[in-house]
């Protein structure tokens, strides 16, 4: 009987705003696929985090991060643990991977653990929101580790068509959560990050249609045929020496923003800007500082001349990236003192 480390292999990443219909997408996939011999296992982020993970999520995000990642990295280390040892026991995962919903993963694989007489292709559709690139870029690492397939199907509809439909699930998703997770939306792109180019755009304001599941297939077919390469030994230490300076570089420069926004404050209050005003410029800046965060990391990850390791560069990075805040920082601050000013006229 064949195993599963004998077939081809495919991540695919499935992307997009709550309720726009990535759980329909994987539900028609399986189908499909059962008819080409495929054998799919339907990750759902929301099946394997725990609920009170989502509910420190955005918490998390504003802080810059880490159980929330945690949880994301084990449903990762959950796939790569399942690759390395494909057996019919899926209880018993590493204790880096025990942060995820155990029974829940077992349902994930089960279809993937049955006999097979020869080789057949495995997909694992890796179901959530992935808004930011970076999140994507772990899944796409994992599958140049491997030498596995790699595609990405980004769903899109209007923001209110998806505040429609969520409002119609048993528990749904808070509509101004939904609004910021579409201001922070980052859809693949493939002239931005090349790693991208395997992606396609499915319109969801409509009923999926045969075509729809056609395309998507035939980019999952064309991953499978076409896997990527692993990094050498050079490429890894490159890789470990840019993630170890990007890392370095994202907690000074939120150190950087933290006392750019912390003086733009006492600058409103010298201007005498009312309460309200300064608790919507707080927030404001925050969000602002959030976003400006998360795409540092992703173009510090994803720019391959970004590899040197002394503080030079750390440094640097970190002055540029303050002074870019720095700049967007006025734009809000002094749009805030002139509303205020108007008022008092």
């Amino acid at each position: 009987m064949a195993s599963v480390l004998d077939s081809q292999i495919c991540l695919v990443v499935l992307c997009g705003l709550p309720a726009v219909g990535k759980s329909t997408l994987a539900r028609e996939l399986r189908k499909a696929a059962a008819g080409l011999g495929w054998r799919i296992a339907a990750v759902s982020y929301d099946e394997l985090i725990p609920e009170e993970a989502f509910l420190t999520r955005r918490v998390e995000e504003e802080a810059g991060h880490t159980e929330w990642k945690q949880h994301r990295q084990a449903v990762l280390k959950s796939i790569e643990h399942f690759l390395d040892s494909p057996s019919t026991d899926q209880s018993d995962l590493p204790d880096f991977c025990g942060i995820i919903n155990k029974g829940s993963w077992e349902r994930c694989v089960r279809d993937l653990l049955q006999p097979s007489p020869k080789p057949a292709p495995v997909i694992f559709l890796l179901d959530d929101n992935f808004y930011y690139p970076s999140m994507r870029y772990e899944v796409y690492q994992l599958a140049r580790k491997h030498s596995l397939g790699f595609c990405q199907l980004f769903l899109h509809c209007d923001l209110e068509t998806c505040i429609r439909r969520n409002r119609r699930r048993a528990e749904p998703v808070p509509s101004e959560v939904m609004e910021e997770m579409e201001r922070r939306l980052q859809p693949p792109n493939a002239q931005r990050n090349t790693w991208e180019t395997n992606s396609i755009r499915i319109n969801t304001n409509d009923r999926l249609n045969a075509k729809d599941i056609r395309e998507a297939l035939d980019l999952v077919s064309f991953a499978l045929k076409n896997p990527l390469s692993p990094m050498d030994d050079d490429a890894e230490q490159k890789e470990a020496d840019r993630v170890k300076c990007a890392n370095s570089v994202m907690h000074q420069t939120d150190q950087a923003c933290r006392k750019l926004i912390s003086a733009a404050m006492t600058t409103a209050r010298d201007h005498q800007i009312p309460s309200t005003s300064m608790r919507s410029l707080a927030s404001e800046l925050n969000e602002l500082k959030s976003k400006f965060l998360q795409n540092l990391k992703t173009r510090l990850l994803l720019d391959s001349s970004f590899i040197e390791s002394e503080s030079v560069n750390v440094e640097r990075a970190v002055t540029e990236a303050a002074e870019a805040f720095d700049k967007d920082k006025n734009e809000v601050l002094f749009r805030k003192i002139q509303e205020s000013s108007q008022v008092r006229q």
